[in-house]
């Protein structure tokens, strides 16, 4: 079977324009400098992140020893925070000695260049040789076992056959 193909009727000095599949009339089709998508995504629309840090700094007022003044969101939000653990929520109390151990650290005391007491550097050398035997154990211990392995078990077999 073969495909009906007409010829566009649009005026244009292109009478013989076939128009059929992948080939739509040309006064249907996208005009020069114009896309098929007019509404998608806007220009200057933000992502999540910008729009949280946005948000965080955004200024509110805080009624602080008697008086407003006017802070960021974030540290209205930990200031509450802060008051509540001081009355006594426990899950507040938690969460902000959450935030206190990630970031009251001094720089020398976080990472890997951290000094060790000779008696903990010897109970982690300890450790990790205990460690390592015991990962080189099951494997001697499965060798033992294995009559394949056994030496003169192959020959034993080709003895008695």
């Amino acid at each position: 079977m073969s495909r009906r193909k007409t010829t566009g009727s649009t005026g244009d000095d292109n009478k013989g324009y076939a128009v059929g599949y992948g080939k739509p009339p040309k006064h249907t089709q996208f005009q020069p400098g114009q896309s098929g998508n007019e509404k998608g995504r806007p220009k200057g629309v933000r992502n999540f992140v910008t729009d949280v840090k946005r948000t965080l700094g955004t200024p509110v007022k805080v009624t602080e020893g008697g008086r407003a003044r006017t802070r960021s969101t974030q540290q209205g939000a930990l200031m509450v925070l802060r008051e509540k653990a001081l009355r006594g929520d426990g899950r507040a109390l938690d969460r902000l000695l959450e935030l206190a151990l990630c970031f009251n650290n001094d720089a020398a005391a976080i990472g890997p260049a951290q000094a060790r007491s000779a008696d903990d550097q010897a109970i982690l050398s300890a450790y990790v040789a205990e460690i390592t035997g015991a990962a080189k154990a099951p494997a001697a211990a499965k060798s033992l076992d294995d009559p394949t392995s056994k030496p003169g078990a192959s020959s034993d077999k080709k003895a008695a056959k």
